[in-house]
């Protein structure tokens, strides 16, 4: 049956949901168990209903009652039931259970899946709106190894028969694109809200691995999430798969540092571990309880009113190759990206900026959709234990050097800077390095773009290699000059 995206709307010629159970039911190959914990069994019941599924499932259990659970899935270290580690573990214990059960001989054409969500749908007042993790594990073809889709979902809806029903729909978009769209990963991600509204849900974290997404990059993943409008931030390791936000930044100190970082250049670095030595001496902030991270805003991301994916791969790799952990977001406000950060804590928190993002601060016009205007902003921004370490620049001709002490905002917004300033959120960066102040991103960029020498000297060691060699930001090898 065609399928047809338009937009971000669903039009007549997708498949309904009871069509797409209904296909799998009818492929006499497909065969798997179901396990649903904590939202009743939503996912299994559009395949009931849907008919044929005598030949697809072969089991489906809810382990509600606790000690049940634990006695087959085993019990987690932090004790808790809705994580990814608890998912992982359904997903292998109910494959590994089809594989010892079913005889590949009799059935030399079966292609085995495992689904299993963990899942807390709204509390009775109201006020926790509820989470899960959704999965499966399958293959493609009989007898080959399992690749494996993991995303991690928050509900938006405010009754919990709804929510029922939307992780039911949910979980057979994942059970139709695994099987049907495997190999197309980015239409799989749009197909997930297939009859799902996105004021319904949010999918913030997925990841891809196996050998049908051996070619997948969980990086440029997270980058569709957030140009999908499924979530607003997304977080990912050095490693590059994505990590989930409430498990990464729950009660932490956290240390941004936003920019384009296009490359990476050394004052970025030179921001970075400056701030940080300065926020590990603040009272409160522990280091094993702090978290780091190089923030890209989606608008940073854009090329001509698009997002351009590969530029964003190239930024992002750098930065991993430093060992860095990186957030892509889509606030374009610093007080949005702190009230997102207050969704996971209340610990102590801290920005890196350059003076000019500073200036940008203390524009009014960023704040003109808000009632309260700049004020209303501000009231967001730094009612929170939040300081901005804030790093210099250099004049080239004069030599002096612009800090929080000496910087101009506009006329209007002077005494409402003083009073940050001289309550001690805002405070310069020490120890900086003046030899690298006149480093800026644009320049190297033009610099690598132009086949110019000396651009590397001007980023991190390693940096240059990866460069040349991935042929980065428009590098291209200089063919060497023939001697005579």
């Amino acid at each position: 049956m065609p399928e047809t995206i338009l937009g971000d709307k669903e039009f007549a010629a997708i498949p309904s949901i009871k069509n797409k159970a209904l296909r799998i039911n009818l492929n006499e190959n497909i065969y798997g168990t179901f396990a649903e914990i904590g939202a009743g069994q939503e996912t299994v019941r559009n395949f009931f209903r849907a008919g044929g599924a005598s030949g697809t499932i072969a089991k489906t259990i809810s382990a509600y009652d606790k000690d049940f659970s634990d006695a087959i899935y085993g019990i987690e270290k932090d004790g808790r039931y809705i994580t990814e580690s608890r998912l992982n573990r359904m997903l292998i214990h109910e494959i590994n259970l089809i594989e010892e059960r079913i005889n590949r001989e009799k059935h030399p054409n079966k292609i085995f899946f495992a689904y299993a969500n963990t899942v807390a749908t709204i509390d009775f007042a109201k006020k926790y709106k509820g989470h899960g993790w959704v999965g499966i594990k399958f293959q493609s073809v009989a007898n080959e190894a399992y690749s494996e889709i993991v995303l991690h979902f928050r509900f938006k809806e405010n009754e919990a028969v709804l929510q029922q029903q939307t992780l039911g729909m949910l979980g057979v978009n994942l059970i139709y694109g695994a099987f049907y769209k495997h190999d197309e990963p980015k239409k799989l991600l749009r197909y997930l809200y297939d009859h799902i509204d996105k004021d319904k849900l949010e999918v913030d974290t997925i990841n891809f691995t196996g050998p049908k997404f051996k070619d997948v990059d969980n990086r440029l993943m997270s980058l569709q999430l957030i140009k999908n409008g499924m979530t607003e931030a997304i977080i990912f390791g050095p490693d590059g798969n994505n990590i989930l936000a409430a498990r990464l930044l729950y009660k932490k100190n956290i240390l941004t540092l936003r920019g384009s970082f296009r490359p990476v250049t050394k004052v970025n670095i030179d921001m970075f571990d400056r701030s940080l030595e300065m926020f590990l001496k603040e009272n409160r902030v522990e280091k094993d309880r702090t978290i780091t991270l190089f923030e890209i805003t989606l608008s940073n991301l854009r090329a001509e009113g698009e997002i351009d994916e590969q530029d964003f791969m190239d930024r992002a790799k750098l930065l991993c190759s430093l060992g860095h952990t990186v957030m892509i977001s889509n606030f374009q406000e610093y007080y949005k990206l702190v009230e997102y950060f207050s969704n996971f804590t209340r610990n102590r928190m801290g920005l890196t900026m350059g003076i000019n993002n500073l200036v940008d601060i203390f524009d009014e016009k960023y704040y003109r959709h808000l009632s309260g205007g700049i004020l209303e902003a501000f009231g967001k921004l730094f009612f929170k234990d939040l300081k901005v370490y804030l790093y210099p620049i250099q004049n080239p001709k004069t030599g002096e050097y612009t800090t929080s002490t000496n910087l101009k905002v506009h006329p209007r917004m002077k005494e409402l800077y003083k009073f940050f300033k001289y309550n001690g959120k805002v405070v310069d960066i020490e120890n900086f390095n003046p030899d690298i102040l006149n480093i800026f991103s644009r320049d190297v960029l033009h610099m690598i773009e132009a086949g110019e020498t000396g651009w590397e000297e001007l980023i991190p060691e390693g940096v240059a290699t990866i460069i040349k060699d991935k042929a980065l930001f428009g590098y291209r090898q200089i063919p060497a000059k023939a001697s005579n």
